[in-house]
């Protein structure tokens, strides 16, 4: 697992830049709970997540529960953070920054939200709703886990959950904001530009 020869490199006193990545995918339909996640928030029990054709893990990030699926890009970037600055929270803050970014090259305007990790849409109104998740952890500083940004997912799936243990606030999706279908590809490659810069 290269989380775990990214920690060995680092115990044996040698640069960790050249193996540092971050793994882009979609999911099938899963939902996730985080270590310090209430397993009540996934709202459905164990034959209904079967007939969903969706499975259910507790996991060992932070946050609470999400959803990922088709049409989400999921990123896992596994960096040594002694080599950008060392500090959880600023990686967290540049992530949030970059997938920010990579919602205004196709014209919305994410933000965050004061108290909550991840991006929104309209985050201090009545209409607030997350566009991305986050949830990462760390291990000497090396990160795992990451973010589920909503391109084209069916939002549905987040009826059966309350997102990231919210339940006054709403999910959106690229694809609802905008009203069209894009082209997965097309968000990873600039995600991949503006999270590298």
């Amino acid at each position: 697992m290269l989380f775990q020869k990214i920690i060995q490199t680092k115990k044996e006193g040698k640069n960790t830049h050249d193996l540092e990545t971050v793994f882009l995918c979609e999911h099938p339909h899963v939902y996730t709970l985080g270590k310090n996640g209430q397993v009540n928030n996934l709202l459905i029990h164990e034959e209904f997540l079967k007939k969903m054709d969706a499975t259910f893990y507790k996991i060992d990030r932070g946050g609470d529960i999400t959803y990922h699926g088709p049409g989400q890009l999921v990123g896992y970037p596994i960096l040594d953070l002694e080599n950008h600055g060392g500090s959880l929270k600023r990686y967290i803050y540049q992530m949030e920054e970059a997938i920010i970014q990579t919602l205004a090259h196709f014209g919305i305007d994410g933000n965050r939200l004061e108290g909550a990790t991840g991006v929104w849409l309209a985050a201090n109104t009545q209409a607030a709703r997350k566009i991305c998740a986050i949830g990462v952890r760390a291990s000497r500083f090396v990160t795992m886990h990451g973010f589920a940004l909503n391109v084209n997912t069916d939002l549905s799936y987040f009826n059966y959950i309350n997102p990231c243990g919210f339940v006054d606030k709403g999910v959106t999706s690229m694809q609802k904001e905008l009203g069209k279908t894009l082209d997965l590809r097309i968000v990873k490659e600039v995600f991949k530009e503006v999270f590298c810069d």
